[in-house]
């Protein structure tokens, strides 16, 4: 009988819906009935399977309501508690994020139980953050804890996984009241403190490196602002002074990884007073170092654009050869560096691709923006040699997207 569970589950899930239920509370509740039913059913068929499963979802969906108000007042309860004292910051840090981000947990899953059982933010928090109701991220976080309850944690796991979640998370920003990109920066600051793994020391580096340049990347309207243009004034000096400092002590050590080559890179960017001073063929050096240890197309399209800063477009438009089509900003690369060699209407038409393809509207926005511009250009100059282009737009991203 349980092989009629997948025609039957779309229909319970639209009950419940219709009796007031949102979606992805309805879903978490059905997906726990049919469990439920997957273990019964083979001992005891039930005479009307519907009408079984929409009572033992309907079960489950008060069981989820009243435990959300359970954890609801425990939340309440801990955010009036007085701050705790100083502690001693040891292996427990690791040993704690290397649970949450055990290999068995989906990503999004990792992220969520690091976020409630390490940074301690409550389950709304971390609901607003990643813009998903509140009940579908209690049951994400529940069904984390389940995942890893039998697992045993007697010393830390593979750091590796932890500082890419540690990343993700950085990598979020800002959404809700929480800042993740703040929280992931305490955390890995926490880690950092009782590990002496030279790689998280080189994420925190590269961490505060990015950080810094934070309040000059946005126009007041949300617009991106290129990093070529932004108002390097505004950059906190006190964040770059000592994500250098980390960097220049771990990198002594030699026993260089993948966070310390990408820091070294947001170093060097930071390190230039104006766009023009950029040292350009030492950072393509260190997409050099950094392909030894991560050799996604992220890293090779970001080459690409060091390297046509360092040696002209038409090197850089070689190197982006060896990058996939359909590699996420490929084609606002390519368009950049079409412009930079003079090319501007194959570079309009590479904006508007990559315009379409964006994953944000200020993305969208600004790539779109670039081909109207050349557009324009090309449409007053129609008998140009089309040598009008200037320095544009992009550059490198190291993984966090920096325009």
């Amino acid at each position: 009988m349980t092989d009629v569970l997948p025609d039957l589950i779309p229909q319970v899930v639209g009950i419940l819906v219709r009796r007031g239920l949102d979606r992805a509370a309805a879903e978490d509740a059905v997906q726990e009935a049919a469990i439920e039913a997957l273990r019964r059913w083979p001992e005891q068929q039930p005479d009307d399977p519907l009408g079984w499963l929409v009572t033992v979802a309907g079960r489950k969906s008060v069981d989820a309501q009243r435990s959300d108000a359970a954890r609801h007042r425990r939340e309440e309860r801990l955010q009036q508690e007085p701050a705790s004292g100083p502690t001693e910051v040891d292996d427990d840090t690791l040993l704690l994020l290397s649970r949450c981000c055990h290999p068995s947990l989906s990503m999004a899953s990792a992220i969520a139980l690091t976020l409630r059982s390490v940074g301690g933010l409550t389950t709304r928090q971390i609901a607003d953050a990643f813009m998903v109701p509140e009940s579908t991220m209690a049951q994400r976080i529940s069904r984390a804890k389940r995942t890893v309850r039998e697992a045993r944690f007697d010393q830390p796991g593979d750091v590796t996984a932890v500082l890419r979640v540690l990343y993700l998370i950085f990598n979020e920003g800002y959404t809700g009241e929480v800042d993740l990109a703040v929280e992931a920066i305490r955390l890995t600051r926490q880690l950092a403190a009782g590990s002496d793994d030279p790689e998280i020391a080189g994420l925190l580096a590269l961490m505060l490196l990015h950080h810094a340049r934070r309040a000059a990347r946005l126009t007041p309207d949300g617009e991106i602002v290129p990093l070529a243009e932004q108002d390097r004034s505004r950059w906190d000096t006190a964040m770059i002074t000592e994500g250098v400092g980390i960097l220049q002590r771990t990198l002594a050590r030699d026993r260089l990884g993948e966070y310390q080559a990408q820091a070294a890179i947001a170093a060097l960017h930071d390190d230039a007073a104006h766009a023009g001073e950029t040292d350009w063929p030492q950072i393509a050096s260190w997409y050099d170092e950094l392909l030894r240890f991560s050799g996604g197309m992220v890293v090779l399209l970001n080459r690409a654009v060091a390297i046509g800063e360092a040696d002209g477009p038409q090197a850089g438009l070689t190197a982006l050869d060896g990058v996939a089509a359909g590699t996420p900003r490929r084609d606002a690369v390519a368009a950049h560096l079409h412009e930079r060699a003079g090319d501007l209407a194959t570079a309009a038409t590479l904006y508007s691709t990559a315009a379409r393809a964006a994953t944000n509207q200020a993305e969208m926005f600004h790539l779109t923006k670039q081909a109207a511009r050349l557009n324009r250009i090309l449409a007053e100059n129609p008998h140009s040699d089309r040598h009008l282009c200037r320095r544009t737009w992009f550059q490198p991203q190291h993984r966090t997207t920096e325009f």
